[in-house]
C-alpha cells in the first residue's frame, strides 16, 4: 500500500480517517463527541488536508452523509439496548467508530484489517488512559484482525462472538465495508449474523444496485485508484437484502435520513455517495418506521 500525507497509510485504511473527519465536522448530526478523538494529534493536519482534497475531487458532502449514517445506527443500537441492556455488539470494519464507548454494551467485539484493529486497539488504550474514553471497569471491548473476504476468518468471527456473547443477545453492524467485498463475499458478509447464535438487529450500510451508474461513485473511483484504495465495488438490491436476512428489511437512504434528522433534503441524492442502511431485526424496522414517519 501507498502512502499519503503525514505518513498516513493508503488503501482501505485510509477511509477510516476520512470518516472521523466527516463526523468531527458535524457534531451536532453525528452525535459522536469522540470522533476527532480517534485521529492521533500529530496525524490530525494530514487528515484534514486529505478530506479537503477528498471533497475538491469527489464531493463536499461527506460529512452529512456519514454523519447520518453514523446517527441511525447509534440511534438504532440504542433502541436495541434498551430492549435488553445485556446486549453484546458486533462491528465489522469498525474503523475508528464510536459506539462500543458512546453506548453503554458490556460487551462488544470490532473487527477490521489488521493495520486497522491494531490502530484502534492502540488508540483506544491511549484515550482510555487520559481519561478520554471510558476505562475496562463494566465493559469488554476486544479487538480482533480479520479479513472478511476470506471464509476462515469470518469463521473465526463467529466463533468469537459465541464465545464471548455466550448466549446474550447480538446486535450485528457492518458499516462501510460491503462496498469494497466481491460480491460473493459480501453476501456472506450480510448473513455472518446467522452463524452468532442470538442476533436481534442487523445493521447494513451499502450501495444499491440503481445507483452502480451515479457520477459522484464514479469519481470516486478515479480518486480511490489514486489512493490505493480497491476502486471495485459490491452492489445489492433490497431483494436481495430481504433474501439474506430472511425477514422484513428496512432501508433508508440519504434522503430518507435528512428527512429524520433534519426536517428537509438538505442536498439531492444525485449529489452524494448513495450511501443506504438497512436494517433487520424489531428494533431496527420500528426504528426505520419511525424515521419514515
Amino acid at each position: 500500500m501507498g502512502t499519503v500525507h503525514g505518513g498516513l497509510d493508503g488503501g482501505v485504511e485510509l477511509t477510516a480517517y476520512l470518516v472521523n473527519e466527516s463526523r468531527a465536522r458535524r457534531p451536532e448530526l453525528a452525535a459522536d463527541e469522540l470522533a476527532a478523538a480517534w485521529i492521533p494529534e500529530a496525524e490530525r493536519g494530514a487528515v484534514r488536508e486529505l478530506w479537503e482534497e477528498f471533497a475538491g475531487a469527489v464531493y463536499p458532502h461527506d460529512d452529512l452523509v456519514v454523519s447520518l449514517r453514523g446517527r441511525f445506527i447509534a440511534d438504532t443500537l440504542a433502541r436495541a439496548l434498551r430492549r435488553d441492556p445485556d446486549t453484546v455488539l458486533v462491528v465489522c470494519g469498525a474503523g475508528f467508530s464510536s459506539y462500543s464507548w458512546l453506548l453503554p454494551f458490556r460487551a462488544a467485539l470490532e473487527v477490521d484489517l489488521p493495520d486497522m484493529a491494531a490502530a484502534k486497539r492502540r488508540r483506544a488504550a491511549e484515550l482510555a488512559d487520559s481519561g478520554r474514553v471510558p476505562g475496562s471497569a463494566g465493559r469488554e471491548v476486544r479487538h480482533l484482525a480479520a479479513d472478511l473476504g476470506r471464509a476462515e476468518d469470518r469463521a473465526l468471527v463467529a466463533a468469537r462472538v459465541r464465545e464471548l456473547a455466550a448466549g446474550r443477545p447480538v446486535a450485528y453492524v457492518a458499516e462501510g465495508v460491503l462496498f469494497y467485498l466481491p460480491a460473493e463475499q459480501a453476501r456472506a458478509v450480510v448473513r455472518l449474523g446467522e452463524e452468532f447464535g442470538a442476533t436481534v438487529l442487523t445493521a447494513v450500510s451499502y450501495w444499491p444496485a440503481a445507483a452502480a451508474g451515479s457520477v459522484v461513485l464514479e469519481r470516486q473511483r478515479r480518486w480511490f485508484r489514486s489512493r490505493g484504495v480497491p476502486e471495485e465495488a459490491s452492489h445489492l438490491t433490497h431483494h436481495e437484502l430481504t433474501g439474506l436476512l430472511g425477514g422484513e428489511v428496512a432501508d433508508l437512504g440519504p434522503e430518507d435520513l435528512q428527512r429524520r434528522y433534519l426536517g428537509k433534503v438538505a442536498v439531492p441524492e444525485s449529489e452524494l455517495i448513495p450511501e443506504y442502511v438497512a436494517v433487520a431485526g424489531v428494533a431496527g424496522v420500528a426504528g426505520a418506521a419511525e424515521a419514515a414517519g
